[in-house]
């Protein structure tokens, strides 16, 4: 655990070309070469980011969790790639992500804020990348209600017209068994994900302790999709 004493100052200048060599350079003998920048860049300035901006995202919901841990049990994502059923083989993420999640399922298995960061920036994330099965039929059951369907529609197309915000997610190519083809939210029914994401946080923000209020700032856009999530899960669990 870091020490909550340290505060957030932002990523050092170094941290984005640090994803930009590693990303021509992923092998395992330039990472553990590299290996103390990773720690110094990446790691420990995340850990203090992951405190700072818990806290504040706790404001706009109080079931938020975070924990600042590097060993995967927390917020801050392993760097390194399961590779055992990939054709890529190349052993390391090109990237950090960071992930404050809310619910009573697994970590992964949660709505949740999510920032990603790589060579070209950082972007902030509210959602889902991908459904797990059990809260797939929750989703589902969401949409098709036609109250709390029609809540989501309205949160989406709230975001789509938000200056450089971006609503998607996989899709898959039929309606789902069960519901019909000409369903009113049939294009939702679809998804195997959703999600709604920030425009592109520059590197000069990701460099200064700024990037704390921007993220908050974000999350306060994305948060009503956060909470329609979170909302459907808590009554199909109840």
């Amino acid at each position: 655990m870091v020490d909550k004493q340290i505060e957030f100052t932002g990523f050092p200048k170094g941290a984005l070309e640090f994803f930009d060599e590693l990303s021509r350079n992923n092998n395992r003998g330039w990472f553990e070469e590299h290996k103390k920048h990773y720690h110094e860049l990446i790691q420990r300035p995340a850990q203090a980011f992951v405190l700072a901006l818990g806290e504040s995202l706790k404001l706009l919901s109080a079931g938020i969790e975070y924990d600042s841990r590097t060993s995967g049990v927390g917020s801050i994502l392993r760097i390194y790639r399961d590779i055992r059923f990939s054709k890529d083989k190349t052993p390391y993420k090109t990237n950090l992500g960071i992930i404050f999640w809310e619910g009573a399922r697994k970590k992964m298995e949660n709505p949740s804020f999510y920032f990603h960061m790589d060579a070209t920036g950082a972007i902030f994330y509210s959602g889902f990348y991908q459904f797990p099965r059990e809260y797939l039929r929750v989703f589902r059951d969401g949409v098709d209600d036609p109250r709390i369907g029609s809540e989501l529609v309205s949160i989406l197309e709230k975001m789509k017209g938000l200056d450089g915000f971006e609503v998607g997610g996989d899709q898959y190519k039929r309606v789902p068994s069960g519901f019909d083809a000409d369903h009113p939210r049939a294009h939702l029914l679809k998804h195997k994900g959703i999600w709604a994401r920030s425009p592109l946080v520059d590197s000069d923000v990701i460099a200064s302790v700024d990037l704390v209020d921007v993220c908050f700032h974000y999350a306060v856009k994305l948060v009503a999709l956060h909470k329609w999530l979170v909302d459907i899960d808590k009554a199909a669990l109840s």
